[in-house]
């Protein structure tokens, strides 16, 4: 999956995942060896994305790594606040 259609496919998840959709922001940055994606939510919403004890998070990065398998590429995902 190209990494346009990965940025659109987390910003997706996190919004169905919020209240307030409309506050989230997916940026992605090449670093060394690896396509970062940059999880930008409503500071009040921060709670949901991480979910209890790190799992929705931890599910989200899952995800993310079984695609990081697939393409042959690095990938990360940062939740910034």
């Amino acid at each position: 999956m190209p990494v346009p259609e990965l940025q659109q496919w987390i910003a997706e998840m996190a919004r169905d995942l919020v209240d307030r959709p409309d506050a989230v922001a997916v940026e992605v940055v090449e670093e060394e060896g690896a396509t970062v994606f940059e999880l930008e939510v409503d500071p009040e919403e921060m709670g949901r994305i991480i979910g209890r004890q790190g799992r929705t998070v931890q599910a989200l990065r899952t995800l993310l790594a079984l695609a990081s398998a697939r393409d042959g590429r690095n990938y990360e995902l940062e939740i910034l606040e």
